[in-house]
């Protein structure tokens, strides 16, 4: 089974076509436009690494995200 990390905190914030039209927000208590420390994605590059090897052998999960098998198993051998 493959598991596939994202990033939530790069994706950008939808916004409604009127200002005034409440968008469906979640509950979780942290603001997805809140910034993050810095040192955060030291500690999420591992994971996403081994993410990365894992989907390295599904062609169609590659081509979603835009890259070769030879892209994703170099940037999954990258030392921390």
């Amino acid at each position: 089974m493959s598991v596939l990390l994202t990033d939530t905190w790069s994706i950008p914030r939808v916004h409604a076509a009127d200002p005034a039209t409440p968008l469906h927000q979640s509950s979780s208590g942290v603001s997805p436009g809140a910034p993050r420390p810095g040192w955060w994605s030291l500690l999420d590059r591992p994971f996403q690494r081994l993410a990365l090897r894992e989907i390295a052998d599904d062609p169609h999960l590659l081509r979603d995200i835009g890259l070769t098998r030879e892209q994703a198993l170099r940037e999954a051998a990258k030392p921390f």
